[in-house]
């Protein structure tokens, strides 16, 4: 008995070793040094997530997850070295990296996360992500200056800090502004306003653009470098309850790793030269759990959870809980759309960018908001106006999920019949941060704008294909000769899809047969034939008669259109002839007015429960549960091209017709642009300083 004692003791020491072992070490927990507190330094932050050993069995277990959940992403082979346009943005051999990270040596966790993280980043595709909730976004990392690209009236570009900077970081960070306001040197000190507006002349003692650029490098997301770039800089979206405002990943970090910024600027009216080194600060992300020291930490944020991995939708355990349902899957948090339940995502397929920063809920200044009230039509992330022109109306659309997908739908059809009705001509789309979402809102949207044609009906989107390696083909051999989902809820059933001529797949076909063999950078892949339309006819009856002409319907945003939303604007340039605008890019760069195509998003999880639902998780090729808190994107559907309809669109080009720049009237105030770009566009009076990238 007292042999079992002392065992138990030894192995209660191990385990507290194992998951704090600084604790165990006698030395100060740099957790519980934190812990509780809603703003800490960078360093602080830093030294608790470097805290944690790397345990072999993570470390192997991640690798072995992302392994094999790659084999499903569609993408891969093409992103080892994409084509032009985008060959120099698009090169990253992730079987190679993971084949190295597996090899590594890491002195924490968190340095061999940070790699993970990183490889996956330099993919820039916003679907194929891997992110850990014990790490990204657990502290974020501001400054109270976001900056801005503005052109002067001779056209020449600078970046400045964002005239609205001290407002919304006053409102935003409360108290904390007094750290920055003290940390301002002599004559600035409890200045902190006066820096409103201020050209930026340096950057850490360079050129402001090579810290844009080396940003470009690591921020993912998207394939374009002009689109990176932006993302550099502050913005605004319209959000599910509100307009936002979005930082800009120089004022707004996932990590903790910046401790300060060295500025030197002049400040508007002033002729003399400034130097001012800022301090990040780090807060609590608000997806983050509380904790109290190391071990509650890593219990409450590390630890694979009841949602991390998938489940069979026919065990008796799910059958039982049909509540959970109505919760958003665990990747939700850091989907770039309003949170959706899983019934709405699993009913209507999605397109969506994911991103470790969570969807901004930082308000965007009343003083920049529209001041005439939306149409009552209005809904969510849809907001219908009318310009002072009373001849041109506008969709501010944030995104294209919304909690109700039928309430959604209805909406951008009286919206829009609305505008009609009250004297608009022409119609501005604002998709400005639009990160996607529903698939078929992207086809509705399209159909209803243009009317009844062949470029509509009965496919007002892009046909698609999807990988077909040996796991994926036999999950719908269960399915169709099994009969494992009788009630059709996996995405791999056959019931879900059309062929190429938009006909409805029968129950029992094979439908992936016959395959579609491509030989990409080298590596020889098996994927479906190809798929047709999924979305008509709508549950809503939409008008015969398109409500605006192409002709007279601007695409505007700042190139940050993703996933479903590029599917809408791609369609709707090559197809109809719709003119795109991009706001605020740098005139020397291609400005892309969309990016990360894709066809259909998923994630780890979701696939996981299409394997376990038909039996398949003891299969060699089957990943296993993750054991951490991590969620791990995919392309899972990939559209076929229009210009080049034998390739993928995700690889084609872009080019907005109007890279149209802001200046300190117009940035970040949504109707003074929405007025700017109207008059330029439809030659109302002689326009501001612009490059033209394609005539129009």
């Amino acid at each position: 008995m007292r042999l079992v004692v002392v065992l138990l003791f030894l192995v209660s020491i191990a385990l507290n070793a194992a998951t704090n072992p600084i604790s165990a070490l006698g030395l100060p927990d740099p957790c519980a040094e934190i812990a509780g507190k809603q703003w800490v330094s960078p360093l602080a932050a830093r030294t608790c997530l470097s805290s944690f050993p790397l345990d072999p069995a993570i470390k192997d277990n991640t690798i072995r997850v992302a392994n094999l959940t790659k084999s499903f992403h569609t993408s891969v082979n093409w992103q080892i070295q994409a084509p032009e346009p985008f060959a120099n943005d698009v090169h990253e051999d992730l079987y190679k990296d993971l084949a190295r990270i597996s090899l590594q040596e890491y002195q924490s966790e968190f340095e061999f996360h940070q790699d993970l993280f990183h490889t996956f980043r330099r993919l820039n595709d916003g679907h194929c992500v891997l992110i850990n909730y014990c790490y990204d976004s657990l502290y974020i990392s501001y400054l109270p200056t976001p900056l801005t690209l503005l052109t002067s009236p001779d056209g020449q570009q600078n970046v400045h800090i964002a005239p609205e900077a001290f407002a919304v970081a006053s409102a935003e960070f409360g108290d904390e502004i007094e750290s920055w306001q003290s940390a301002l040197p002599g004559k600035l000190k409890g200045k902190l306003e006066t820096l409103n507006g201020a050209k930026v002349l340096a950057i850490n003692d360079q050129d402001p653009f090579v810290a844009v650029n080396a940003n470009a490098l690591v921020t993912g997301g998207y394939q374009s470098l002009g689109t990176r770039q932006n993302s550099f800089f502050s913005s605004y979206s319209r959000g599910a309850t509100g307009w936002n405002y979005l930082m800009g990943n120089f004022a707004q970090q996932v990590h903790p790793l910046t401790d300060a910024v060295k500025l030197t600027i002049q400040r508007v009216n002033s002729t003399s030269i400034d130097t001012i080194t800022l301090p990040y600060r780090s807060r609590f992300g608000r997806g983050a759990k509380n904790f109290t020291d190391s071990a509650s930490f890593r219990a409450n944020n590390c630890l694979a959870t009841n949602d991390t991995n998938g489940l069979n939708m026919y065990a008796a355990s799910h059958l039982t809980e049909p509540e959970d349902s109505e919760k958003p899957l665990p990747i939700a948090y850091f989907q770039q759309q309003p949170p959706v339940s899983r019934k709405e995502a699993r009913r209507h397929p999605m397109n969506v960018l994911v991103d470790a920063l969570p969807l901004s809920d930082i308000d965007l200044p009343e003083t920049m908001q529209p001041t005439e009230p939306a149409l009552n039509e209005s809904y969510s992330v849809a907001q219908f106006y009318m310009l002072a022109d009373n001849t041109t109306g506008v969709l501010a659309l944030g995104s294209f999920s919304a909690s109700n997908f039928s309430a959604f739908q209805h909406s951008l059809l009286d919206g829009l019949v609305k505008l009609k009705s009250s004297g608009a001509t022409r119609l501005l789309v604002d998709v400005t941060n639009n990160g996607g979402g529903y698939i078929c809102i992207a086809h509705w949207l399209h159909r209803i704008i243009i009317g009844s044609k062949s470029t509509t009906e009965p496919q007002a989107g892009l046909d698609t294909i999807t990988r077909a390696g040996p796991l994926a083909q036999l999950i719908v051999q269960r399915i169709v000769q099994d009969g494992m989902d009788p009630d059709k809820l996996l995405y791999y059933n056959p019931t879900q899809w059309t062929n190429a001529s938009n006909i409805p797949f029968t129950p029992g076909t094979d439908w992936m047969k016959p395959l579609t063999e491509l030989k990409t950078n080298g590596h020889e892949d098996l994927f479906s034939q190809r798929l047709g339309q999924e979305c008509q006819p709508f549950d809503v009856e939409p008008p015969r008669k398109g409500l605006f002409k192409a002709k007279d319907v601007v695409v505007i945003s700042n190139g940050r259109c993703a996933s479903s939303c590029s599917l809408f604007s791609i369609t709707m340039s090559k197809l109809e002839g719709v003119r795109t605008v991009v706001v605020g890019g740098k005139h020397d760069t291609p400005q892309q007015y969309c990016g990360v195509v894709g066809g259909q998003s998923t994630d780890f999880s979701t696939i996981d429960t299409e394997i376990k639902s038909t039996h398949l998780k003891n299969h060699t090729l089957a990943p296993p549960d993750l054991l951490s808190n991590i969620v791990q994107g995919i392309t899972w559907r990939l559209g076929y091209g229009i210009n080049n309809p034998n390739e993928p669109e995700e690889w084609q080009d872009h080019p907005a017709d109007i890279n149209f720049p802001l200046t300190m009237d117009t940035v970040n105030r949504p109707v003074a642009i929405w007025e700017a770009v109207t008059n330029v566009v439809f030659k109302s009076f002689t326009p501001p300083p612009l490059v033209v990238q394609n005539e129009f």
